[in-house]
């Protein structure tokens, strides 16, 4: 065998196996880059992670937080309750909503008991002093009882069903169809 070619062959596979190693090892910081972001997520919203999330949901979720609420807001400066439905649901499930929480209720879903709300759910309140039947505020069901949505004095974030508040306003949850 010529020297040269030999010489040729260890330098292609020394080569290859150096590949090999960058590729082997930025995988595994990838790996690591998105375990930490899906970490942050999930702290954000306050909840547990889980393989069975829809991480996009609770990824687009968080990204939303802490937005100002604006009434008639249709924006990341300033969002209303039906507004940041709709732009959840339509850049993570690729579902037009209604613009309105009750036409929500209304035209865009099957309705739920509290215990049959699985993640993505819609949840549906009267928040308003002098309606106590007719919806006035809509948020996006995570899980463990906690929605996000948007309230007046905090602007976009979780809340859990749990709290007097939100029992006392509960309506009804709503499956998208």
């Amino acid at each position: 065998m010529n020297p040269e070619n030999s010489y040729k062959k260890i330098s292609f596979r020394c080569f290859l196996l150096l590949g090999v190693a960058v590729l082997f090892f930025s995988c595994g910081s990838m790996r690591n880059m998105e375990n930490k972001q899906r970490k942050e997520v999930y702290e954000k919203l306050g909840v547990e992670s889980s393989s069975h999330d829809n991480f996009e949901l609770y990824k687009e979720a968080a990204s939303w937080l802490h937005i100002p609420h604006v009434d008639g807001g249709t924006s990341r400066s300033g969002t209303d309750c039906s507004f940041l439905v709709y732009s959840i649901y339509n850049t993570v499930y690729h579902k037009t909503l209604e613009r309105n929480s009750a036409a929500m209720l209304n035209k865009n879903c099957e309705r739920l008991t509290k215990n049959q709300l699985r993640e993505g759910d819609l949840v549906f309140f009267y928040t308003a002093v002098n309606s106590k039947s007719e919806v006035t505020h809509v948020g996006i069901y995570l899980k463990d009882h906690k929605f996000i949505h948007t309230s007046t004095s905090k602007g976009v974030n979780v809340s859990s069903l749990d709290e007097d508040y939100y029992r006392k306003a509960w309506i009804c949850g709503g499956r998208v169809k």
